[in-house]
Protein backbone atom coordinates (compact mmCIF):
# COMPACT_ATOMS: atom_id res chain seq x y z
CA UNK A 1 0.00 0.00 0.00
CA UNK A 2 1.00 3.63 -0.42
CA UNK A 3 1.57 4.25 3.29
CA UNK A 4 3.57 1.04 3.74
CA UNK A 5 0.90 -0.74 5.81
CA UNK A 6 0.78 -4.50 5.28
CA UNK A 7 -2.58 -6.29 5.32
CA UNK A 8 -3.43 -9.90 6.11
CA UNK A 9 -4.27 -11.75 2.88
CA UNK A 10 -6.89 -13.88 4.70
CA UNK A 11 -8.89 -11.38 6.74
CA UNK A 12 -7.68 -8.00 5.44
CA UNK A 13 -6.69 -6.69 8.88
CA UNK A 14 -3.83 -4.20 9.04
CA UNK A 15 -0.60 -5.78 10.29
CA UNK A 16 1.76 -3.90 12.64
CA UNK A 17 4.86 -2.45 11.06
CA UNK A 18 8.23 -3.92 11.94
CA UNK A 19 9.55 -2.35 15.13
CA UNK A 20 6.07 -1.30 16.31
CA UNK A 21 5.32 -2.63 19.80
CA UNK A 22 2.20 -4.81 20.01
CA UNK A 23 -0.93 -3.08 21.23
CA UNK A 24 -1.79 -3.61 24.88
CA UNK A 25 -4.84 -5.72 25.54
CA UNK A 26 -7.84 -4.18 27.23
CA UNK A 27 -8.49 -3.26 30.05
CA UNK A 28 -4.85 -2.26 30.72
CA UNK A 29 -5.17 0.45 28.10
CA UNK A 30 -8.68 0.75 26.69
CA UNK A 31 -8.65 2.16 23.17
CA UNK A 32 -11.02 4.98 22.34
CA UNK A 33 -13.23 2.53 20.42
CA UNK A 34 -14.36 0.80 23.63
CA UNK A 35 -17.60 2.07 25.16
CA UNK A 36 -17.18 4.40 28.13
CA UNK A 37 -18.94 1.84 30.37
CA UNK A 38 -15.87 -0.41 30.09
CA UNK A 39 -13.36 2.28 31.07
CA UNK A 40 -13.33 1.31 34.77
CA UNK A 41 -12.74 -2.38 33.92
CA UNK A 42 -14.58 -5.59 34.61
CA UNK A 43 -16.01 -6.18 38.07
CA UNK A 44 -13.96 -8.39 40.35
CA UNK A 45 -15.22 -11.79 41.39
CA UNK A 46 -15.32 -10.69 45.04
CA UNK A 47 -17.54 -7.70 44.28
CA UNK A 48 -19.87 -9.87 42.24
CA UNK A 49 -20.19 -12.42 45.05
CA UNK A 50 -20.81 -9.74 47.69
CA UNK A 51 -23.49 -8.16 45.47
CA UNK A 52 -25.11 -11.58 44.96
CA UNK A 53 -25.06 -12.25 48.73
CA UNK A 54 -26.62 -8.87 49.49
CA UNK A 55 -29.38 -9.52 46.96
CA UNK A 56 -29.96 -13.00 48.39
CA UNK A 57 -30.12 -11.71 51.97
CA UNK A 58 -32.55 -8.94 50.98
CA UNK A 59 -34.84 -11.42 49.21
CA UNK A 60 -34.59 -13.80 52.19
CA UNK A 61 -35.37 -11.02 54.66
CA UNK A 62 -38.33 -9.89 52.56
CA UNK A 63 -39.65 -13.44 52.42
CA UNK A 64 -39.18 -13.85 56.20
CA UNK A 65 -41.22 -10.71 56.86
CA UNK A 66 -43.88 -11.92 54.44
CA UNK A 67 -43.88 -15.31 56.17
CA UNK A 68 -44.50 -13.81 59.62
CA UNK A 69 -47.20 -11.43 58.38
CA UNK A 70 -48.95 -14.20 56.43
CA UNK A 71 -48.65 -16.58 59.41
CA UNK A 72 -50.23 -13.98 61.70
CA UNK A 73 -53.06 -13.39 59.24
CA UNK A 74 -53.54 -17.12 58.75
CA UNK A 75 -53.64 -17.74 62.51
CA UNK A 76 -56.19 -14.98 63.10
CA UNK A 77 -58.41 -16.14 60.20
CA UNK A 78 -58.20 -19.75 61.37
CA UNK A 79 -59.06 -18.64 64.90
CA UNK A 80 -62.09 -16.65 63.74
CA UNK A 81 -63.40 -19.04 61.10
CA UNK A 82 -62.49 -22.38 62.63
CA UNK A 83 -60.06 -25.02 61.44
CA UNK A 84 -61.84 -25.60 58.10
CA UNK A 85 -60.64 -22.22 56.85
CA UNK A 86 -57.10 -23.13 57.85
CA UNK A 87 -56.85 -25.88 55.20
CA UNK A 88 -57.81 -23.55 52.36
CA UNK A 89 -55.55 -20.77 53.60
CA UNK A 90 -52.65 -23.19 53.96
CA UNK A 91 -52.76 -24.05 50.24
CA UNK A 92 -52.93 -20.39 49.31
CA UNK A 93 -50.06 -19.74 51.69
CA UNK A 94 -47.88 -22.31 49.88
CA UNK A 95 -48.50 -20.56 46.54
CA UNK A 96 -47.88 -17.10 47.94
CA UNK A 97 -44.18 -17.55 48.66
CA UNK A 98 -43.00 -18.77 45.25
CA UNK A 99 -45.03 -16.03 43.57
CA UNK A 100 -43.68 -13.37 45.95
CA UNK A 101 -40.10 -14.63 45.46
CA UNK A 102 -40.59 -14.49 41.69
CA UNK A 103 -41.94 -10.93 41.88
CA UNK A 104 -39.06 -9.74 44.07
CA UNK A 105 -36.60 -11.45 41.72
CA UNK A 106 -38.20 -9.83 38.68
CA UNK A 107 -38.11 -6.41 40.33
CA UNK A 108 -34.50 -6.68 41.54
CA UNK A 109 -33.01 -8.81 38.76
CA UNK A 110 -34.89 -7.52 35.73
CA UNK A 111 -36.61 -4.17 36.30
CA UNK A 112 -33.79 -2.47 38.25
CA UNK A 113 -31.06 -3.86 35.98
CA UNK A 114 -32.87 -2.66 32.86
CA UNK A 115 -33.73 0.71 34.47
CA UNK A 116 -30.38 1.65 36.00
CA UNK A 117 -27.95 -1.19 35.27
CA UNK A 118 -27.71 -2.79 38.70
CA UNK A 119 -29.70 -4.62 41.33
CA UNK A 120 -29.74 -3.46 44.94
CA UNK A 121 -26.73 -5.61 45.88
CA UNK A 122 -24.80 -4.65 42.75
CA UNK A 123 -25.45 -1.00 43.53
CA UNK A 124 -23.96 -1.42 47.00
CA UNK A 125 -20.70 -2.81 45.55
CA UNK A 126 -20.71 -0.33 42.61
CA UNK A 127 -20.92 -2.69 39.65
CA UNK A 128 -23.15 -2.43 36.61
CA UNK A 129 -24.50 -4.88 34.00
CA UNK A 130 -24.11 -3.73 30.38
CA UNK A 131 -24.35 -5.26 26.93
CA UNK A 132 -21.41 -5.55 24.53
CA UNK A 133 -21.98 -1.95 23.37
CA UNK A 134 -21.87 -0.60 26.93
CA UNK A 135 -25.62 0.08 27.04
CA UNK A 136 -28.07 -1.00 29.71
CA UNK A 137 -29.78 -4.32 29.10
CA UNK A 138 -33.32 -4.31 27.79
CA UNK A 139 -35.95 -5.82 30.07
CA UNK A 140 -36.17 -8.81 27.73
CA UNK A 141 -32.43 -9.45 27.91
CA UNK A 142 -32.36 -8.96 31.68
CA UNK A 143 -35.29 -11.38 31.99
CA UNK A 144 -33.56 -13.98 29.82
CA UNK A 145 -30.39 -13.60 31.93
CA UNK A 146 -32.43 -14.26 35.09
CA UNK A 147 -34.20 -17.25 33.49
CA UNK A 148 -30.87 -18.79 32.45
CA UNK A 149 -29.45 -18.33 35.95
CA UNK A 150 -32.57 -19.85 37.53
CA UNK A 151 -32.65 -22.66 34.97
CA UNK A 152 -29.11 -23.66 35.85
CA UNK A 153 -30.42 -24.53 39.31
CA UNK A 154 -32.03 -27.64 37.82
CA UNK A 155 -28.63 -29.21 37.09
CA UNK A 156 -26.63 -30.19 40.20
CA UNK A 157 -23.43 -28.19 40.70
CA UNK A 158 -24.11 -25.93 37.68
CA UNK A 159 -25.01 -22.91 39.87
CA UNK A 160 -21.68 -23.30 41.70
CA UNK A 161 -19.82 -23.54 38.38
CA UNK A 162 -21.68 -20.44 37.17
CA UNK A 163 -20.69 -18.53 40.30
CA UNK A 164 -17.03 -19.58 39.99
CA UNK A 165 -16.73 -19.07 36.22
CA UNK A 166 -15.52 -15.42 36.42
CA UNK A 167 -12.43 -16.59 38.30
CA UNK A 168 -10.89 -17.95 35.08
CA UNK A 169 -12.82 -16.00 32.45
CA UNK A 170 -10.74 -13.18 30.97
CA UNK A 171 -13.80 -10.90 30.88
CA UNK A 172 -15.15 -11.89 34.29
CA UNK A 173 -18.39 -13.29 32.84
CA UNK A 174 -20.57 -15.93 34.42
CA UNK A 175 -22.29 -18.50 32.24
CA UNK A 176 -25.57 -16.59 32.49
CA UNK A 177 -23.73 -13.44 31.33
CA UNK A 178 -22.32 -15.32 28.35
CA UNK A 179 -25.79 -16.62 27.46
CA UNK A 180 -26.99 -13.06 26.73
CA UNK A 181 -23.61 -11.50 25.85
CA UNK A 182 -23.50 -9.05 28.75
CA UNK A 183 -20.74 -7.91 31.08
CA UNK A 184 -20.52 -6.74 34.67
CA UNK A 185 -18.25 -3.71 34.93
CA UNK A 186 -17.10 -1.45 37.72
CA UNK A 187 -19.36 1.54 38.30
CA UNK A 188 -17.32 3.82 40.59
CA UNK A 189 -19.71 6.77 40.42
CA UNK A 190 -22.76 4.57 40.98
CA UNK A 191 -24.35 5.96 37.83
Amino acid sequence: MADGTAYCPTCGAAQPRAGTPPAQSWPAAAPASYPAAFAAGYATWGNRVVGFLIDSILVGAGMAILYFVAAAVLASVAGLAGHGAFRGMCCMFLLLFPIATLLVGLYNGVYLIALRGYSIGQGVVHVKVVDASGNLLTQGTAFLRLVVRAGMGIVPMLPALDLLWPLWDDRGQTLHDKAVNCYVVNNPQGM
